[in-house]
């Protein structure tokens, strides 16, 4: 799992953008070594967790929900785009949660945005600006294509040139992320996050409320998604 870089960061105008996002990009190298690399999940320190309710109350930003309204288990993951362990969750693990619980009616799936930087955040904002309907699709391009932008020299131009491919154009991009607006509605889901939930590092998932960092490997989430099921 990944932690965030502290402080919150005010973008007022594009210049102050751009320097902050390249800026960012050296950091990210020396916040990845911070945590360790083990792929089993651990119970977060103090409470374990929270009224569902809670959990599912207005965000600052419309939920995109993954599966049935009445799925018997609702998994809520906090993720950050340039965090390599949520990337490796989505490559690895959100493909089997997919076929085998979502689709199937017995998960409804929710991905929120926790960033760890201001490029996260700008990934995450690409994506709102993708719109409602591609919205999981520019998440799942991005966290496929993590190394080829959130860890090169100038991560902008690749990110530019990445969501072109979505059809993002060059003048839509700017626009995007000096959306100040935008920005602060993503800080706001990861600032709620941090100060009701307690969530600090990424990926975090809350599992009908029970909350567990780190990232699940297939094996790891069918054991603790199963005896749920069976209780259903």
């Amino acid at each position: 799992m990944q932690a965030p870089r502290k402080g919150r960061l005010f973008m007022k105008n594009r210049r102050q953008i751009l320097e902050i996002f390249v800026a960012a990009s050296l950091t990210f190298a020396g916040v990845a070594g911070l945590v360790g690399s083990s792929t089993s999940p651990v119970l977060a320190q103090g409470a374990t967790t929270v009224p569902i309710d809670e959990l599912m109350a207005k965000e600052a930003l419309p939920d995109i929900v993954q599966g049935k309204a009445n799925a018997p288990v609702t998994v809520i993951e906090y993720a950050s785009m340039t965090c390599t362990h949520c990337a490796r969750f989505h490559a690895e693990t959100y493909p089997v949660l997919l076929k085998n619980y979502i689709d199937t009616g017995k998960v409804r799936f929710i991905l929120r945005e926790f960033p760890l930087d201001p490029l996260a955040a700008a990934g995450f904002m690409l994506a709102r600006c993708a719109g409602p309907d591609k919205r999981n699709l520019m998440v799942d391009l991005l966290f496929n294509k993590q190394q080829s932008w959130a860890f090169v020299e100038k991560p902008l131009e690749a990110l530019s040139s990445l969501v072109r491919q979505a059809g993002i154009s060059q003048e839509s991009f700017n626009s995007c992320i000096n959306n100040q607006a935008l920005y602060d509605k993503v800080n706001e889901v990861r600032d709620r996050a941090a100060q009701k939930f307690g969530v600090s590092a990424t990926p975090t998932f809350f599992i009908n409320g029970k909350k567990i960092t780190g990232e699940m490997n297939p094996e790891s989430l069918e054991k603790v998604l199963d005896p749920l099921l069976k209780k259903s």
